[in-house]
């Protein structure tokens, strides 16, 4: 098995490319070792010093450190993803669902089509170039001309994201749809 490794944009996080499917829907972003006992590989990921957070994507891991440098990491957690791999053991254990919880999108109903409009843009546009950085961004609320994302893997945290949500994103959508002012993260 060979497993390839991507940079991002956030330093702090490495992606690495199994050359096999990672979920065959949605994505799973784990960030403290409490939340690993959801996912056997989490579970060893996070028994490495330094890793601290675990993001899944289809075809993707995005690893996160809060210490040590990427060339002591990177052995320990090739060998992790290896093992797993060649155990058979599944991603995410028993029934859970891939998609991590996403909490309840808010948006007054006047706006339900100018919100299918901005779902459709971020769907279409912005998530599949998110992905490919090692980290998603899905649609949380719109109100009073505020559309509110939720950033995870690679994106939260990234020094760049600010960037990427403020000239990227909200300049995208204020294109498209006037009624859009600002573009924020949630929490």
């Amino acid at each position: 098995m060979f497993i390839q490794t991507e940079p991002t944009p956030n330093p702090a996080t490495l992606k690495f490319l199994p050359g096999r499917a990672v979920l065959a829907s949605g994505t799973l972003d784990i960030r403290d070792k409490e939340a690993s006992a959801q996912s056997p590989l989490a579970e060893r990921l996070f028994g490495i010093p330094g890793v601290s957070g675990v993001f899944y994507g289809s075809d993707f891991i995005a690893v996160t450190k809060s210490t040590g440098e990427w060339h002591q990491l990177k052995p320990a957690i090739l060998g992790a993803i290896m093992e797993h791999f060649m155990s058979g053991a599944p991603i995410v254990s028993g029934t859970e669902a891939a998609a991590s919880a996403q909490g309840d999108e808010f948006f007054e109903v006047k706006d339900s089509e100018t919100v299918a409009t901005i779902k459709e843009l971020i769907e279409a546009r912005v998530r599949p170039a998110v992905a490919n950085d090692g980290g998603d961004i899905t649609f949380r609320g719109f109100k009073d001309g505020i559309v509110y994302l939720d950033m995870k893997g690679a994106c939260s945290g990234c020094p760049s994201s600010t960037a990427t949500l403020r000239h990227g994103i909200e300049n995208l959508l204020r294109h498209y749809l006037p009624d859009v002012v600002e573009v924020r993260p949630m929490g």
